[in-house]
């Protein structure tokens, strides 16, 4: 069914909007091919939206797509930073430009702030909190985060800790914009093929779900606590404590993680830090949230890492991440296991399991691509293990085959690449290989076990049986369907919706031009008659001149639809 944009003043002002904003930085010839342009007012048009890309040509395409999410706001800051996850998708140029977005924004009043704090736990700012800071140390799109302290009855010493609160009205604002998102991405998929390979739609519902999620701060909180639990015992690693009495939908309350950036430990020789012990520990944690937790953390960069010496790790901000069931698990296994052991048709397999074979793929040619990535990189030592640019190389081929990546897939490739190459920068003597093929080696064989086998064989018969009890009440339904001549046949189509419009708006223009034409030629004729004989108290010849002024009228309002259109010539 098609999503239609719903015709509100300020979902029209948000379009116009966009459209400018995107004509601006050189994608006026986008705005034409999605037909934004005729929801902008025609002198705006003429100075705003340019037939070709107008933008400086030595400014990359990344560069300005930086520049229109940062102007669009909020929504389009974070479809710009999910956008960047997906190497699979979008080319490496644009990543890395994209990879820059920040959504630092001016904060919003702290009274507001308390306010919504009181509303949202239901108690005072002074009634939670020892202490509150009056201004807050970090500002985005969807919140801005406050220290604060918490003291419980009975404790000397206050328990730091960070606050986060959602802006006012931030959802409304979202919502409106996911509203237009869905709208021109059904847009781009019908009116430009050469976004179908993109998946606008598919990127966009991935973006809402995730967004929405987001702006629900318990759904982060549960998160959080996951992994807090997860790590509970371990004194090497560890996550921020939830505060729920002090957490609700618009509040997150977290333990104040210490310790020193990772970024800081990068660029100086801390003798207090065992590097060596530091990047071991680091990829292990990693591999336990993989291939054991379940869930991990997918924007390990370093400044999400916090290093207290001489390596004991903690790890905040959890905007992002990832969950791998025991389906998915098994996928990655066997394709690392494949990659490790030089068996690209293993891969291959894989993918073709997980649904990611497009119609153009050529799964000898892939076979091939990925052979020759593998003997590229297999054996190469370690200083010259460069793990970014094998990130790169991959998710080139990928493109390339037409294969479509599970968004699940691409967040752990991300994050492993990720710590790996941090790992390595801490000890450039690391075997990362060393330290996942036992972890492998032991999933594939709890795989293998009877017990394991016994039961996915019972899961796949009880399946097989219901399918057996079902099949004569099915064949039953269709032969009595058939017999009563009501078996449908649904075909699919793409684009005659749009074709159908164009028709009726061509034949609305060509029965006005008719009218117009009719008008002038009778008035013409009345004109010339000669007749003088009055009409409703005018000489008809007036009623002539009269006709002339109603068909330039309705000429002039023609000519403006013409040039609405952008189709003029």
């Amino acid at each position: 069914m098609q999503f239609r944009l719903p015709r509100t003043v300020r979902s029209i002002q948000r379009v116009q909007t966009i459209a400018r904003v995107l004509s601006h930085h050189g994608f006026g010839f986008l705005v034409q091919n999605l037909h934004l342009d005729r929801y902008v007012p025609l002198p705006k048009r003429w100075r705003r939206l340019p037939a070709k890309p107008a933008a400086d040509p030595e400014q990359a395409l990344g560069r300005r797509l930086v520049q229109v999410c940062k102007e669009l706001g909020p929504t389009f800051i974070k479809l710009g930073q999910m956008l960047s996850t997906r190497p699979d998708l979008i080319p490496p140029d644009i990543i890395k430009e994209l990879i820059t977005l920040q959504d630092q924004v001016p904060p919003f009043d702290t009274a507001v702030a308390r306010r919504m704090i009181a509303a949202d736990l239901g108690i005072t700012v002074e009634e939670g909190y020892a202490s509150f800071e009056s201004r807050p140390f970090a500002s985005g799109s969807i919140a801005q985060v406050y220290r604060a302290t918490i003291k419980d009855v009975g404790e000397q010493s206050a328990r730091r800790v960070v606050v986060k609160v959602k802006r006012p009205d931030i959802e409304d604002v979202v919502r409106l914009d996911m509203t237009i998102l869905r709208w021109i991405a059904e847009l781009a998929e019908r009116m430009m093929p050469d976004a179908i390979p993109f998946q606008p739609r598919m990127i966009v519902d991935e973006f809402e779900a995730k967004l929405l999620r987001e702006m629900d701060f318990i759904n982060e909180a549960a998160t959080i606590s996951h992994f807090s639990e997860a790590y509970g015992p371990d004194p090497y690693f560890r996550a921020p404590q939830v505060y729920w009495e002090l957490t609700g939908p618009g509040v997150l309350t977290l333990e104040e993680i210490e310790g020193t950036s990772m970024q800081k430990i990068l660029a100086t020789d801390d003798p207090s830090i065992d590097r060596p012990l530091l990047a071991r520990r680091l990829m292990q944690a990693f591999i336990r949230q993989f291939f054991e937790i379940g869930l991990f953390h997918a924007d390990p960069h370093p400044g999400n890492l916090l290093i207290e010496a001489p390596a004991r790790i903690g790890i905040i901000d959890f905007g992002l991440t990832g969950r791998i069931d025991d389906v998915l698990l098994g996928h990655l296994v066997i394709a690392l296991a494949g990659a490790l052991n030089r068996e690209p048709e293993v891969i291959v397999e894989v993918l073709a399991d997980m649904n990611a074979l497009g119609e153009a793929t050529d799964r000898a040619q892939l076979r091939r691509e990925f052979m020759e990535a593998i003997e590229k990189y297999y054996g190469l030592p370690l200083e010259r293990f460069d793990m970014q640019a094998m990130y790169y190389e991959v998710n080139n081929l990928i493109r390339r085959n037409d294969v479509t990546l599970p968004r699940e897939f691409v967040l752990f490739g991300k994050a492993l690449i990720c710590i790996g190459g941090i790992s390595l920068q801490l000890d450039p003597k690391l075997d990362l290989v060393a330290l996942v093929k036992p972890k492998l080696r032991t999933l594939i064989m709890e795989r293998l076990t009877p017990a394991r086998m016994a039961k996915s064989a019972l899961i796949s018969g009880w399946h097989m049986i219901n399918i057996l009890k079902s099949a004569p009440g099915l064949l039953r339904d269709i032969s009595r369907r058939m017999a009563r001549g009501k078996w449908q046949v649904n075909i699919r189509h793409q684009n005659l919706d749009y074709l159908a419009n164009e028709i009726d708006r061509a034949s609305n223009r060509l029965g006005f031009s008719v009218i117009i034409g009719a008008v002038i030629v009778g008035s013409s004729w009345v004109v010339s008659s000669g007749n003088n004989t009055p009409v409703f108290g005018l000489p008809i010849q007036a009623l002539g001149m009269i006709g002339y002024l109603v068909a330039g009228i309705m000429g002039i309002w023609l000519l403006i639809a013409f040039l609405r259109s952008g189709r003029l010539s």
